[in-house]
């Protein structure tokens, strides 16, 4: 840590160079700056640089490195392990880099690092345009993408990191470098993946895809009608087109319009099937669904931005989240994973949650470090409440979900969907191979590992 001297001048420095704005502890404005989407996640960085531009990304990464300050970078601050902050370092915060232009025609869009998937959906949108997103409005594409990226699309369109043509990035020592298949690729490879290891990316390009129509069908069943609705999901994924997608859980009956009385508050079994596609083509694939005694439906074209705000989680929840990538779906784990929701603690927003993979993500290329890519389902208990007095059931039933699913688990899990849950899941995240190949290209990188609050790689 620098004298206190050095780091005041520093920090009068940073102030008058930045574009944005600086916050320490005693600025208004530091504590809203500091809040992150978990709630349990309690953080007092010594410094928060909102950058505007990559100049201000630059001049905020050699800051840090001038005072031996930790650095967390922050884009939609949605990771449930909090990596968008840290105690006494600095946070590069980039929500205020959220550009998006979207070059209709050659099919890509370029997402600056700060964007959440509202502000790419909502670009892209015009032009009846997408690219796989977040299942939630207000993640961060950057982190989203880097990550791997799971979502509503990508049965028919692949994983986000499959769409991924180039990454500007400011790398530990104040470098700006871009990264595409022909210009640093052994770079490009490691982002497809590796997170936020390698630097600060400031923008990304991605494929778009034509999405000229987008329809739901979401359907509430009583709770004990779960095993029979599950194996009807599975026929309907397993033999319908990749258009179809999706996920079916269990959650707490909400209070909206929709839901009958007698279901709010309790336990319910929902199935919220997507279709890349027209109303008509998704009401034959979710026939079978539709056939089923059901207290609720929701069905429908919808737009596709839309969709991706159905299932925001409200602001100020605590959360603790898992997955486990399955290698396949028999009976007998229907049956123990619809057991478990009886367990799951009622009334809060968690939610039992079975995602399908299949279609383009186990087409997509094999070379990349995102080694769940061949498991046709995945579990992700995703506990999230509001009373601290909760904490231990509510993790304690997502570690149980976990264990319930161990015969049947892949050993292969997506990053973006677990917490902190060590090094040994990191690993599981991308595989041993690529593991020892990422260590090599963040020792040419990130030599320091000054990037470490992530899911993070040791330098070789």
């Amino acid at each position: 840590m620098a004298p206190l001297s050095k780091a005041h001048t520093a920090l009068v420095e940073l102030r008058e160079d930045l574009r944005g704005d600086v916050l320490a502890p005693w600025d208004p404005g530091y504590d809203d700056a500091r809040t992150v989407f978990n709630a349990m996640i309690d953080r007092h960085p010594a410094v928060i640089a909102q950058c505007e531009t990559e100049p201000d990304v630059v001049r905020a990464v050699r800051f840090a490195r001038d005072l031996d300050l930790k650095i967390a970078v922050r884009g939609g601050g949605h990771s449930v392990a909090g990596m968008a902050l840290n105690d006494n370092g600095l946070v590069i915060d980039l929500r205020r880099m959220h550009a998006v232009t979207v070059h209709p025609g050659s099919m890509t869009v370029r997402v600056e690092g700060g964007a959440t998937m509202s502000h790419l959906d909502r670009a892209t949108e015009p032009y009846a345009l997408a690219t796989t997103g977040g299942r939630a409005s207000t993640t961060g594409v950057g982190g989203f993408v880097l990550g791997g990226g799971s979502g509503w699309l990508e049965r028919s369109c692949g994983l986000a990191v499959d769409n991924l043509l180039g990454v500007e990035l400011v790398t530990s020592d104040g470098r700006t470098v871009r990264a595409t298949a022909e210009e640093n690729p052994e770079l490009f490879w490691a982002l497809h993946g590796g997170g936020g290891n390698f630097g600060v990316a400031t923008a990304l390009t991605l494929r778009l895809h034509e999405l000229p129509a987008f329809a739901v069908a979401l359907l509430l069943y009583l709770p004990e009608h779960g095993p029979e609705v599950m194996r009807v999901f599975r026929e309907v994924i397993e033999s319908g087109p990749p258009e179809a997608s999706g996920g079916l859980l269990y959650l707490t009956g909400p209070p909206e319009e929709f839901v009958p009385d007698h279901m709010v508050g309790r336990l319910a079994c929902a199935v919220l099937l997507t279709y890349a596609g027209t109303e008509d083509d998704m009401r034959k694939v979710a026939q079978p669904l539709l056939a089923l005694p059901h207290e609720a439906e929701v069905v429908g074209a919808m737009p596709y931005a839309d969709v991706q705000c159905m299932i925001d989680d409200p602001p100020g929840m605590r959360n603790y989240w898992s997955a486990e990538y399955l290698t396949g779906l028999p009976d007998d784990l229907v049956d123990v994973f619809c057991t478990r929701a009886w367990t799951m603690p009622v009334p809060t927003g968690t939610q039992h949650v079975l995602f399908p993979y299949g279609g383009a993500v186990a087409d997509g290329p094999a070379e990349y470090p995102v080694p769940y890519r061949d498991a046709p389902w995945a579990v992700h208990p995703f506990g999230i409440w509001a009373d601290p007095a909760d904490d231990e059931r509510c993790v304690r039933w997502v570690r149980d979900v976990r264990a319930d699913v161990q015969p049947w688990s892949t050993g292969a899990v997506y990053l973006n969907f677990i917490g902190d849950e060590g090094s040994a899941r990191v690993e599981a995240g991308l595989g041993a191979e690529n593991t020892r190949r990422l260590a090599a290209v963040k020792a040419e990188y990130d030599p320091d590992n000054v990037f470490r609050f992530n899911h993070n790689i040791a330098p070789a």
